[in-house]
């Protein structure tokens, strides 16, 4: 396996600049924002082949000696809470799921930052039968990645027959107390007829739907921006059968823009990453499965904290190289600019 064939760039040498950087323990950028939003990729494996995300042999495996352990997961989200101002952590793949010792990272994070949310985004197949025992560890809620309840479309889409694995994974997660549990969909052409159909299946299931504009972080290279459903494309088919009132964001610095359905409060979210971007308010900040921070999910520039773990590298040290890496920040992904390429690392390779 060559870093190539996994899609890895390579890592930065030394230590970021952090020239005119204000005095500021948080993980702030050139243009103000702050990342308090940390999302940990523990694992590159996944139980679906999803087509905008994995290629249909998955990713080529990542050796145990380069993934991070428990503890080094551990001190990591310690060090981003205490030392950077982080005040949420979100466990993403691959899929998590499928690191046996999940509830061991979820309980040795909780037990260092007790006050701070754990969350994870996971497709949900399995999840029935460990939903309990996360909730027991410590993880506060789950994001469930959905595309369609039609089982055909399904097993197209992610080339496993898994639907009715990742149904009952949502049911288990509202009985285990995993809530407000979040769906996320990701807008394609083949199931955008049935997007109706699925916001349907969240409300009466009391999940909240967030759908997604498919982004150009695909395995097989395929995106096209012609060829993608938009936000404005999804509202007329919605607006067939619900009446949908726009909400706005509550957050500045959330991603879903909140419409109201049939007059609430159930509401829908559109996450239009590509047509109405967010860039100018991410909070977010991001480690790879080998503990590489990256600042964005569009930026090839990464920084190996996993190095620093395994030779003695003090908190405050760790820190520094984080806050360097963010404080490096692009202004935004430049998915429309002509000279735009898409990142080395496809998004079963970053962690969403």
């Amino acid at each position: 396996m060559s870093p190539v064939e996994l899609g890895i760039p390579a890592t930065r040498a030394g230590r970021p600049s952090i020239d005119g950087r204000p005095e500021t323990p948080n993980l702030v950028d050139r243009f103000g924002r702050i990342a308090r939003d940390l999302r940990v990729s523990i694992t590159e494996k996944c139980s679906l082949r999803c087509t905008y995300c994995m290629p249909e042999e998955g990713l080529p495996p990542i050796p145990k000696s380069q993934l991070l352990s428990v503890d080094e997961i551990v001190r990591l989200v310690e060090v981003a809470v205490h030392e950077l101002g982080v005040h949420e952590v979100r466990f993403t793949g691959g899929e998590p799921l499928m690191r046996r010792d999940l509830e061991q990272i979820i309980g040795g994070c909780h037990d260092v930052v007790p006050d701070t949310p754990l969350a994870m985004t996971t497709n949900g197949v399995g999840l029935q039968h460990r939903a309990h025992r996360l909730a027991a560890a410590g993880l506060s809620r789950v994001n469930v990645s959905l595309d369609t309840v039609d089982r055909v479309d399904f097993a197209q889409l992610t080339r496993r027959d898994r639907l009715e694995s990742t149904l009952a994974g949502i049911r288990a997660a509202r009985a285990a107390g995993l809530t407000p549990v979040k769906v996320n969909a990701v807008l394609m052409r083949p199931t955008l007829a049935g997007a109706a159909d699925l916001l349907h299946w969240c409300l009466n299931e009391g999940c909240e739907l967030r759908f997604i504009e498919e982004m150009p972080l695909d395995a097989d290279r395929e995106w096209a921006r012609r060829n993608m459903v938009s936000a404005a494309e999804l509202l007329g088919v919605l607006g067939s059968r619900f009446d949908l009132t726009r909400a706005g964001r509550p957050d500045p610095a959330s991603p879903a823009e909140l419409w109201l359905v049939d007059g609430g409060p159930a509401t829908v979210g559109i996450i239009a990453t590509v047509t109405r971007n967010f860039c100018s308010s991410c909070d977010r900040t991001r480690l790879t499965a080998e503990g590489r921070v990256r600042s964005c999910l569009f930026s090839d520039q990464e920084y190996d904290l996993r190095q620093l773990l395994r030779s003695g590298a003090s908190d405050a040290e760790i820190a520094e190289v984080w806050r360097g890496a963010m404080w490096n920040k692009s202004a935004g992904h430049r998915i429309d600019a002509d000279d735009f390429v898409p990142p080395q690392r496809t998004m079963g390779a970053i962690g969403g």
